[in-house]
């Protein structure tokens, strides 16, 4: 049987994050200041590009994130990233006595954070998509970590990034504990997502207890400014 976690990015709009779901026919995405990703169903057609086009517009990029769908012929493949799923196979998750939980309020550090360390997408509004995890020191937010995609019964862990001046400290190791703590105490499965070529951050997390499930790409495809109906 086929698993959420095969095409996470729809799992999660169709699923526990309906409500930022923006929707044509079976084509799903986030609203733009919350995450770059749209999704397909597994098997996409003709209609579905359409839609795509529809929902997107024309000239716009769009990011497929870990899915095997391809666009047609006329569509330009602009980047495509190679990755790997990993998933919790014995994960010692952990609460941390000094993460603070971050909110809307912090945003602004956070998206500095972001800029400086380049984990993946972040915008204005991702801190919406579940709990993020920071530790202060001097009260500058120095490291970060939080929940992304969730697919039904499984979420994501992303942002894990640390202040290149705070690395060594092993702070993301902490946060990445922490923020699966949580996503256990619901009853869920932690995993994440990193590009194959990010080896050390994939070192890390395989002996953290993750284990590789399947390697994906991450697609940004551009809409062509007209499309065939």
């Amino acid at each position: 049987m086929a698993s959420p976690l095969d095409n996470p990015t729809w799992a999660s709009l169709a699923g526990p994050h309906a409500h930022f779901a923006e929707r044509r026919g079976r084509v799903l995405r986030y609203p733009d200041d919350v995450a770059p990703f749209l999704a397909l169903p597994d098997d996409p057609g003709e209609q579905d590009w359409l839609d795509v086009a529809e929902l997107a517009g024309p000239g716009a990029t769009v990011v497929i994130a870990a899915a095997t769908a391809r666009p047609p012929s006329g569509w330009e493949v602009l980047d495509e990233i190679p990755g790997v799923q990993l998933v919790d196979d014995g994960v010692a998750a952990t609460p941390d006595p000094e993460a603070v939980r971050l909110g809307p309020a912090d945003v602004p550090e956070m998206l500095d954070l972001v800029e400086r360390t380049q984990p993946g997408p972040f915008r204005t509004r991702t801190v919406e998509l579940g709990t993020y995890l920071g530790i202060r020191r001097g009260g500058a937010l120095v490291a970060m970590a939080g929940e992304r995609l969730h697919p039904p019964g499984y979420t994501e862990i992303s942002a894990v990034c640390t202040d290149p001046a705070h690395r060594g400290q092993g702070l993301a190791t902490r946060l990445v504990l922490a923020v699966a703590a949580g996503i256990r105490e619901r009853g869920e499965i932690p995993m994440m997502h990193a590009a194959a070529s990010n080896t050390s951050a994939i070192r890390l997390y395989l002996s953290l207890g993750f284990v590789l499930r399947y390697r994906p790409d991450f697609v940004a495809v551009r809409v062509p400014l007209a499309v065939a109906a």
